[in-house]
């Protein structure tokens, strides 16, 4: 029998012999709905993380929602922001009536240039958002500087990075707002679902009640009073109490990502005609995707696969989807990464055999 190949990425779900349990106790409960498991989920979360709170939401893309008009994001704004994301960062700003402003990335990260920010901001700008992509951290430091420089906002999506730390600071704490996705295939699900953090506590207040039709929650909703016009965003029992089972053991399968993270940078470095996706100085990604830069993808992607091993691009540059083309821009380092770039199967499923022979695969395509 033929082996199934191995993915890119791969749904976790915690051991069936602790969820199921946790499961039936809240089926039956009487209260499936958004409660106490939700609230457990989000004291836990944000201790795990390092994060100064955090909002449980239906999903990333929500609470992706949510930071914008939270942090004062309105229509006619202006957001710069990257081309080299799942769809979703950039759809969303088209959501709230803004404008996304596509600024270039480093041609060996895939991440923001924060050079490429400044030159960027005018005076409709009203916030920035970068992406840590594939679970590497973007240079926030130097963007939280062009934020504060200009007063605007810096909103940190950190759909890949869970669990990656800048220096000694966890991921999401720099930016006004972050956020983190549950969704099916991250390092963590809740089958889908997202959580939002905000460093201004005032906020969360907001953003909890736009999470519920701009309702207070705990109110009789005979004596509540509608503000602001809110969302559908909210968490149900069902869902968060996935999560909490899944926060018993994702530290180790963040740790895996990582060791195979590790392992592949040093085992790519040595060879020629492929390059490891440069991390920063001073940070530390949790390679949600391992990130390779050849200077023959297709050739090497093709081996792979041929060899049973998933591999891609993954995502397309959204400057090239329809809906973007009126913000589209010259982007050379976007150009040249996305030429380049190959992700690899670094996480939980991939055992020591595996990855050597992945580097056994890639290192004979090149020779």
């Amino acid at each position: 029998m033929t082996e199934a190949p191995i993915p890119v990425v791969k749904v976790r779900m915690p051991p069936r012999e602790s969820l199921l349990p946790a499961l039936e106790r809240v089926l039956y409960s009487g209260m499936i709905g958004e409660g106490e498991e939700v609230y457990a989920l989000e004291r836990e979360f944000a201790a795990q993380f390092g994060l100064p709170n955090a909002l449980a939401v239906s999903s990333g893309t929500g609470a992706l929602h949510l930071a914008f008009v939270t942090c004062g994001v309105r229509p006619g704004d202006d957001v710069v922001t990257t081309a080299m994301t799942a769809e979703p960062t950039n759809t969303t700003i088209l959501q709230v009536g803004a404008r996304p402003v596509f600024a270039d990335v480093e041609p060996d990260t895939g991440n923001l240039d924060p050079d490429a920010v400044a030159r960027a901001i005018t005076p409709a700008t009203r916030a920035i958002c970068v992406v840590h992509y594939a679970g590497y951290p973007a240079d926030v430091r130097a963007l939280r500087e062009i934020a504060d420089y200009h007063g605007i906002a810096l909103i940190e999506d950190c759909a890949h990075a869970l669990g990656a730390r800048d220096a000694e600071t966890a991921i999401g704490t720099v930016g006004d707002a972050a956020i983190f996705s549950l969704q099916a295939i991250k390092h963590m699900t809740t089958g889908d679902g997202g959580i939002l953090t905000v460093r201004d506590p005032d906020l969360l207040d907001a953003a909890r009640r736009l999470r519920w039709f701009g309702l207070s929650k705990g109110v009789p909703r005979t004596e509540v009073d509608i503000q602001v016009a809110g969302f559908k965003y909210n968490m149900n029992n069902v869902t968060a109490v996935i999560g909490r089972q899944q926060l018993l053991t994702v530290d180790d399968a963040i740790a895996r990502h990582i060791a195979t993270g590790r392992y592949f940078d040093q085992a790519f470095g040595p060879l020629d005609a492929v390059q490891p996706a440069r991390v920063r100085k001073g940070s530390s990604p949790s390679y949600w995707l391992y990130t390779l830069l050849c200077d023959d993808s297709e050739r090497i992607e093709q081996a792979l696969i041929a060899a049973g091993v998933t591999a891609s691009k993954l995502h397309r540059p959204n400057h090239l989807h329809t809906v973007f083309a009126p913000y589209a821009t010259p982007m050379p380092g976007l150009s040249a990464f996305y030429a380049r770039l190959l992700h690899l199967p670094c996480g939980w499923w991939v055992s020591d055999q595996d990855r050597e022979r992945i580097v056994s695969i890639v290192a004979d395509a090149v020779t």
